[in-house]
């Protein structure tokens, strides 16, 4: 009979988590949602370059650090493919639901199966699941509760050699799981196996509380359940409580700590008075509830309430709960006890969210469906036992006067069969009804479009998601659908200083450079010291020739921000735009140090650099900026030059064939090769008939007026033996020089000139 037992527990045990994996199914399919990136597929400890020392001895495990371990050892196996962190977090849920099982069971309360499946199914419980940093709500559960299992198997033990628990602890009727027997072990054992079950609590205590700090009334759920058990509590059972308490006290410290200084819960958002606070928590405890009874809507972000401490009616819910509890604490009876135990777990367990102390998510909203992850166990096993319950209650016709023993011992049967087809008819419907809300609700964390797609349709008011939105929206290049959102969260929050900045970047791209101006001012309005607003208010400025105002942006990021090389590029720019050489070089050596790798940085240096006669480092900042762009044309053409101020006339010519190779049009690569192959002192390097080709070329292009290109076309007709040509190429460019008043440019023609007239080329003399 035992092993027949045994066996079926087995088979419900694969049962439930055979329901978990169909109903969380769509989310195999899915990807990242939200902050899945800060905390997983951007975070510098899971992918680089940090790692465990930084999760596990600064603040960037938040406060969280097994949950980042668990990460961390996932992605040095499969990456930032999301299908193993999903099938990880349904694991933890389905591993959860079987504990729960397992707890109920050991607590004595009727339908512990039913009502861990209705837990396990709820879809309240699905952006715990479905959403995979929320794995620090699976992953805490599952040792919370393991936690609770091995406390309840020490207090178990304890009771046995005291002759057990009182039968007015039992909930209703339930198969307990087998006690320990005295005889099994000897003393000494029997004190090491039982210290050891409170050490293993302990243990899977702390590391609950390391996945996620929620778990911190845990002590005062442990004493629920021995005041369960034994239908009373005294200051003796504080002494077995007391590194639960103080391990809670700790972790209660961190986390307010956390909130407040790493996670930046400060502000308008939080500054909530303790009338309002008290007032959040009364509507948060029967929000949380009628979710459970009726799950619709389920939304990611609920709307924020408005909370007026002057109306008497918005402390009611509050009063209700305190009063409910008194009344349900007088209740007599198993029912009257079972209620108050499931109704204080329920409000003990979801105090830390309650609004006494600041989350970070309180700024989108007071409530989320994650909060109540393990709150909701409490009502839902209360449910299960009173579907059980219920059904076993029914009215016994073996009980009627007047039947045989064999007509009494048949009715029973026939009954007792009615009860559980009826009990499994129940369950199995409710299971059903509530598998299909899971996975039609889990489909909506498909991806992020989905998820706040979704959230709109619900709240249409929630500044959060559309600035979101927009950035998926963005990120997939539909620009204008994305300011459309970026202005309605702007619309619902002014003061939103993201949505600005991101709403003039994009502004910026289209080129709607006045609008842009407009946002960027007010980012920094509300935060005069966003360096990268200064810095691409600046960009913008520039882009509208308003460069002196876009220099004293760029300066004013700089200030905030003295190692901000992007700034320092741009401020180059701007100075070299204004002919302050000097000042522009300055600027790209700060930003080429920190950003060796900008190649619009080491071109603009080395053209800096070039300008002002320091040829040597042009040279050098040119071929780095060829290392990182081989195909910039332009760099080609002014690496050439600067070779040829150096004497290197092959490598002038080589640079110069290269980027007529990638721009065949490139006027200056035309112009300086046709006078090399033209003038060069060097024979073995002069082609006539090569350079009058690129000399027409360049003129051509440059509209046939210019009269340094007519002097190069010039002197290549005369390389060509084309002197008559040559003449009157030379004599055009010598009019034009003259008319801009070339004084220079005309006296080389008229040497050249009278070369021609001679019949000689022009050669430039060796040095």
């Amino acid at each position: 009979m035992v092993r027949f037992f045994e066996r079926r527990d087995w088979l419900w045990g694969f049962l439930l988590i055979a329901l978990v994996f169909i109903a969380y199914s769509p989310v195999f399919h899915a990807g990242f949602v939200w902050d899945d990136e800060s905390h997983l597929t951007q975070n510098p400890c899971i992918v680089g370059p940090l790692g465990l020392k930084e999760v596990w001895t600064s603040t960037r495990a938040v406060y969280y650090p097994l949950v980042l371990t668990t990460f961390w050892v996932l992605h040095k196996f499969v990456g930032l493919n999301p299908l193993p962190y999903h099938i990880l977090n349904v694991l933890m849920h389905a591993g959860s639901a079987l504990l729960l099982w397992r707890v109920l069971r050991q607590l004595g309360v009727s339908g512990a199966w039913l009502g861990a499946a209705l837990w396990a199914l709820h879809p309240v419980m699905v952006q715990s699941v479905a959403w995979v940093t929320e794995l620090k709500n699976t992953q805490s559960c599952l040792f919370y509760l393991l936690s609770i299992f091995w406390f309840l198997k020490w207090e178990e033990e304890l009771q046995s050699r005291s002759g057990g628990f009182p039968t007015a602890a039992r909930f209703w009727s339930a198969r307990t799981s087998p006690r320990f027997k005295s005889g099994d072990m000897s003393p000494h054992s029997k004190t090491a196996s039982h210290s050891f079950m409170l050490a293993l609590s302990l243990l899977f205590f702390v590391l609950a509380t390391l996945s996620k700090p929620s778990v911190v009334m845990l002590p005062v759920v442990l004493a629920l359940c021995m005041w369960w058990r034994r239908g009373r509590i005294g200051w003796k059972d504080a002494v077995p409580l007391a590194p639960f308490l103080l391990i809670s006290a700790l972790a209660s410290v961190w986390t307010i700590w956390e909130q407040k200084f790493h996670s930046s819960a400060v502000g308008p958002d939080w500054a909530q008075t303790w009338p309002e606070r008290f007032i959040i928590a009364g509507r948060a405890i029967w929000f949380y509830l009628a979710k459970l009874v009726w799950p619709n809507p389920l939304i990611f972000i609920y709307p924020r309430w408005a909370i007026n401490p002057s109306q008497l009616l918005a402390y009611v819910p509050l009063v209700a709960v305190v009063v409910g509890l008194i009344l349900l604490w007088s209740l007599p009876g198993k029912a009257g006890r079972a209620l108050f135990f499931a109704a204080a777990y329920y409000v003990v367990s979801l105090f830390p969210v309650l609004g006494f102390f600041s989350v970070y998510f309180f700024r989108y909203s007071f409530v989320s469906d994650h909060f109540q992850y393990l709150a909701s166990m409490g009502p839902l096993a209360l449910a299960g036992a009173a579907i059980t319950e219920g059904c076993r209650r029914l009215a016994l016709p073996g009980r009627a006067p007047g039947l045989m023993p064999e007509q009494r011992q048949s009715a029973v049967s026939l009954t007792t069969g009615w009860q559980s087809f009826l009990l499994a008819a129940i369950s199995g419907a409710l299971l059903l009804i509530l598998c299909v809300l899971t996975w039609q609700q889990t489909a909506v964390y498909h991806d992020l479009r989905s998820l706040y797609t979704d959230t709109l349709a619900k709240n249409p008011g929630c500044w959060m998601a559309h600035y979101n939105l927009g950035i998926v929206l963005r990120d997939h290049g539909e620009t204008d659908q994305a300011i459309t959102h970026y202005r309605q969260a702007i619309e619902l929050r002014s003061g939103y200083a993201e949505a600005h900045y991101n709403l003039a970047r994009l502004l910026a791209e289209k080129g709607e450079f006045n609008d842009a101006i407009n946002h960027y001012e007010a980012t920094l309005a509300i935060n005069p010291v966003d360096a990268e607003a200064h810095n691409n208010l600046g960009a913008t400025l520039f882009k509208g020739d308003r460069v002196d105002d876009a220099i004293a942006h760029y300066r004013q990021a700089l200030a905030i921000q003295p190692d901000y090389a992007e700034a320092s590029c741009n401020l180059a720019a701007a100075l070299l735009s204004r002919g302050d050489m000097d000042g522009a070089i300055a600027r790209y050596l700060t930003c080429v140090a920190v950003l060796p790798d900008h190649a619009d940085a080491q071109y603009n240096l080395a053209s800096a650099l070039l300008r002002k006669g320091r040829i040597d480092e042009a040279v050098i900042h040119y071929e780095k900026a060829l290392e990182l762009l081989p195909e910039n044309a332009d760099a080609h053409v002014n690496l050439g030059s600067a070779f040829l101020s150096k004497g290197r006339v092959e490598d002038a010519i080589a640079q110069y064939k290269e980027a007529l190779r990638l721009a065949p049009e490139n006027v200056a690569a035309q112009s300086n090769l046709a006078w090399l192959l033209a003038t060069s002192p060097d024979p073995s390097l002069r082609n006539g008939p090569e350079a009058v080709l690129l000399a027409e070329q360049a003129s051509r292009s440059s509209g046939g007026k210019r009269p340094l290109a007519l002097r190069i076309l010039a002197a290549a007709y005369a390389e060509a033996g084309r002197f008559s040509e040559a003449r009157a190429t030379a004599h055009e460019a010598l009019q034009a020089a003259d008319d801009q008043g070339n004084v220079a440019l005309s006296d080389f023609l008229r040497k050249e000139i009278a070369l021609y007239e001679s019949g000689q080329p022009y050669h430039k003399q060796a040095r």
